[in-house]
């Protein structure tokens, strides 16, 4: 059954499954708290409480917030993890993974332990024509039309036995009355430097996973080589797999993910 943890301007939806030390999962931009569908049985099964969190203007959370972005999110999370009343391992994929960042530095009592994956903690290179196309890509009449057709590029390597229905899933809620408007603020206002000016203060153990193939990033070993250095973690590099490592290798990315969690909660 979806829960809801009440905010000022709306509520943010997830899940709660299991028994155990809590460990929250957070989608990034433009996708559903079901793409961990295949991690939390992992979890489960290994004796924690999964909790799975839709980002506000998706899924089952509301729509017709001020603002979004990293801050926003990590806002969210920690207002969830107070109503839980528990520390949690937070996993974050895409811009999840910046405000987990933001989060474990902000409210380190909050968070045990962080794996980031195809992780943004800083803003990319990106030149002006490249941010104006994207602006127009993802504008509000046709913006559920073209992530149909971007998505799946992200996914490069293997791609889940049930990624058609999945897709169809994330651009129906995409069509709802107001959610390709809060996708599009989203769009417009996301800026990770945020994350990045706030990496210096985050103590906790750290696991960055990257998919070999990740199509976001020009050298995406690189990348997550840079980001576990910079936070005194360690880096998992998953073949075959695109920005959606968590999707599309579980049974690597699974297993890594328990392991880190049992260690981050016994303190280990």
């Amino acid at each position: 059954m979806t829960t809801y943890v009440n905010r000022p301007e709306g509520r943010i939806a997830y899940d709660r499954t299991g028994e155990g030390p809590l460990v929250v999962l957070v989608p990034g931009m433009g996708d559903l708290r079901s793409t961990y569908r295949f991690l939390v049985p992992h979890l489960v099964a290994a004796g924690f409480t999964a909790v799975t969190v839709d980002l506000r203007g998706h899924g089952d959370s509301d729509v017709g917030f001020g603002s979004y972005g990293d801050v926003e999110t990590a806002e969210d999370l920690a207002a969830l993890l107070d109503e839980l009343g528990a520390p949690a391992v937070v996993v974050g994929n895409s811009m999840g993974a910046g405000a987990g960042v933001y989060l474990a530095a902000e409210r380190p009592e909050l968070v045990r332990g962080l794996v980031l994956v195809g992780p943004f903690v800083r803003n990319g290179e990106v030149s002006m024509l490249q941010r104006i196309l994207m602006r127009v890509a993802l504008a509000r009449p046709w913006i559920a039309t073209t992530w149909r057709y971007y998505l799946p590029s992200l996914y490069a390597g293997r791609r889940p036995e049930d990624f058609s229905e999945h897709l169809d899933d994330v651009v129906a809620s995409l069509k709802r009355t107001g959610y390709a408007s809060a996708f599009a603020a989203l769009t417009r206002s996301l800026d990770h430097d945020v994350a990045e000016q706030r990496l210096g203060e985050v103590r906790t153990p750290t696991l960055v996973v990257m998919g070999e193939q990740d199509p976001d990033f020009p050298d995406p070993e690189a990348e997550a080589r840079w980001i576990a250095r910079t936070l005194d973690g360690d880096a998992m590099m998953v073949p075959e797999a695109g920005h959606y490592p968590h999707a599309q290798r579980p049974e690597l990315v699974g297993p890594a993910v328990v392991d880190f969690s049992t260690k981050a909660h016994s303190g280990a």
